[in-house]
């Protein structure tokens, strides 16, 4: 059996895919009968498994799952889903079901059948009522006869009586709804230290050379430099053109007026906007205000808005509309209201004073300059790149290239570490990475404008790199290990101490209590183990946790039973019973269902499901 908070999948799935069956029929159509000479892809006993009902399933889940991921799926994409499978696994059970019901003899009158039939959408007419014209034609649209369709709502209707009655003889154990929530809702005061270097209470010694060189052989991988990829490359970026290019002065300025903006921008205030639907109660909140009884803030949570609602930002007094002269009047932060606004009459909070600024061509040359040099440079890249593409294409070398063109030509020793110069870009870092020594060089175009080519001269394999070359970092591992350990038995005596009555705040450690605290709770920059650890151990009692290098010690002072009647424990037993029921519910449905198949029999025919398949694209 399942666990209350985590259902089996293929259960949960079959046992509402069953559900979705009980109406086959009847929000399917659209569907176009299978035909041909096949008529069954198998049998559960006696029961056999028309070739149409498979083709109807498999096309509807194909459509539910198309609209899950928001794209038409192929039928080899619903393959790959295991949709196939699943509307097989549907449609034995279903059969198996049909098969158990007949065989006990479980029905339901015509009644029921008139009561379901009238009450399918597509079998009516323009009044929106039962139409018996339109039944017969969408039935013979679909494939059905009248005498089929309604046989099928029967045993549809016998089904849903038998899954009702296996489905709702489940019910969660109360010993075990209440023991689970009693579990979860338990909290504890427990308190927390980690320690770190300084609460040792002597420095680790300085490793001596025996104790480098035993480091340093246990940790290789720590050591080892990466395989080496040494390219030649040409580079060419806005920047290598930047001082080569000639600006127009006219063109500068002509560039500073059409964004000035920028440049010149007018005093602004920092206001916030509460909206009122009539003039009078506006003024009621005002005179509020006024008087002392509410804030703007108080204003605002009365109509359902936080300050964040209305924050206006920064704004110009042409922003403002007919509030402007008010607002900015204002020499100091405050409210004024009401005024007229577009959404109606408000109250205007102005918070802060931006003054205005200018900043001139003169001061503004040098940043224009730069922009338009470095956009001047990309554009003679641009205009560069088909020549360099077709020398690079006739054979040229990269130096033929680089000395034609005007290219920096360099080398580099490539590696996954490598992030400095032309490695920092990503298009270079993949190209390095992908390049082969059989490839000939391409042009190609860096996120700033600039482009590239590269060649693979030969690579130098992963070396174990010498111990003088890394001493400095064998140093840092071994003082590191050392200090762990350290500080590792540090937390054992501390932990001695406590079993022997004295409490963690009081051992020199800094040390932070949490009272209450819920299982699963969250303790900033701490790992969960220890709050999974502090809910393993019993009151009264500590422990040491070493998690991935760091060392801290939680001692449990408290644990506290959660109130049965407390609000909290009682929605908790709420969701944990229903979720244990239906989990518990629908697993025994699933064995109910595989018990009936294996006891009658299945047979499927690889060769009708295929063809099935055939016609699903």
């Amino acid at each position: 059996m399942s666990t209350p908070l985590r259902s089996k999948k293929r259960g949960s799935t079959v046992i509402w895919a069953l559900m979705a069956l009980l109406v086959l029929g009847l929000g399917g159509f659209g569907a176009r009968n299978f035909g041909g000479s096949v008529r069954s892809i198998g049998s559960v006993g006696d029961r056999e498994i028309d070739v149409n009902d498979y083709a109807r399933a498999l096309r509807r889940e194909m459509q539910a799952a198309s609209a899950q991921v928001g794209q038409s799926l192929s039928f080899e994409q619903a393959q790959t889903l295991g949709l196939d499978q699943q509307v097989q696994a549907q449609v034995l059970a279903t059969a198996a079901l049909d098969g158990e019901a007949a065989r006990i003899g479980l029905s339901v009158g015509d009644e029921e059948v008139r009561k379901q039939l009238t009450s399918i959408d597509a079998f009516h007419g323009a009044d929106g009522s039962f139409d018996r014209d339109t039944y017969a034609l969408v039935l013979k649209q679909e494939g059905f006869s009248e005498t089929g369709f309604e046989t099928k709502l029967r045993e549809d209707a016998a089904r849903t009586l038998l899954q009702r009655a296996a489905l709702g003889a489940t019910a969660a154990p109360e010993a075990y709804v209440a023991g689970l929530a009693a579990w979860a809702t338990e909290t504890r005061d427990l308190t927390v230290a980690e320690l770190i270097a300084s609460d040792l209470t002597a420095p680790v010694p300085a490793p001596d050379e025996a104790a480098l060189k035993a480091y340093y052989d246990a940790h290789p991988e720590a050591f080892t430099r990466p395989e080496a990829r040494k390219i030649t490359y040409v580079w060419l970026s806005p920047e290598m053109l930047a001082d080569t290019v000639e600006l127009d002065e006219a063109a500068l300025k002509a560039a500073y007026q059409e964004r000035i903006k920028e440049f010149v921008v007018p005093e602004r205030r920092l206001v916030e906007r509460l909206v009122y639907p009539d003039e009078a109660s506006a003024a009621d909140a005002k005179a509020r205000l006024d008087a002392g009884t509410a804030t703007f803030e108080d204003l605002a949570k009365e109509r359902g808005l936080t300050l964040a609602d209305l924050d206006l930002g920064e704004v110009a007094r042409e922003d403002l509309g007919a509030a402007a002269d008010a607002v900015f009047a204002l020499d100091a932060p405050g409210i004024v209201g009401p005024l007229p606004s577009d959404l109606g009459p408000a109250l205007f909070s102005m918070n802060a004073i931006l003054d205005a600024s200018e900043t001139t061509f003169e001061e503004a040359r040098d940043d224009l300059a730069a922009e338009a040099a470095t956009d001047k440079a990309r554009r003679e890249i641009a205009e560069k790149s088909d020549l360099i593409e077709d020398a690079l294409a006739s054979g040229a070398t990269l130096e033929e290239v680089a000395k034609e063109q005007g290219m920096d030509l360099a080398q580099i020793d490539f590696s996954a570490e490598t992030q400095e110069g032309i490695a920092a870009y990503s298009a270079f870092r993949e190209a390095a990475g992908a390049v082969k020594a059989e490839d000939f060089p391409t042009l190609t175009a860096l996120d700033d404008g600039g482009v590239f080519a590269l060649r693979l001269d030969g690579t130098e394999p992963a070396a174990l790199r010498p111990m003088d070359e890394v001493k400095d970092a064998v140093i840092a591992g071994v003082t590191r290990e050392a200090t762990h350990a350290a500080l590792l038995a540090r937390a054992e005596e501390v932990k001695a101490t406590l079993a022997s009555g004295a409490a963690l705040s009081a051992t020199g450690l800094v040390a932070t209590r949490y009272d209450d605290f819920a299982r699963g709770g969250y303790i900033a920059d701490t790992p969960a183990v220890v709050g999974e650890r502090a809910f393993a151990l019993p009151e009264g009692d500590s422990a040491v946790i070493d998690s991935d290098g760091r060392v801290f010690i939680v001692s449990v002072e408290t644990v506290t039973p959660a109130d049965p009647a407390s609000e909290d424990v009682v929605k908790t037993r709420e969701a944990i019973e229903a979720q244990t029921g239906q989990s518990m519910a629908q697993d025994l449905f699933r064995l109910y269902a595989s018990a009936i198949e294996n006891k009658a029999g299945i047979r499927l025919d690889p060769a009708a499901i295929n063809a099935v398949h055939a016609q699903m694209n």
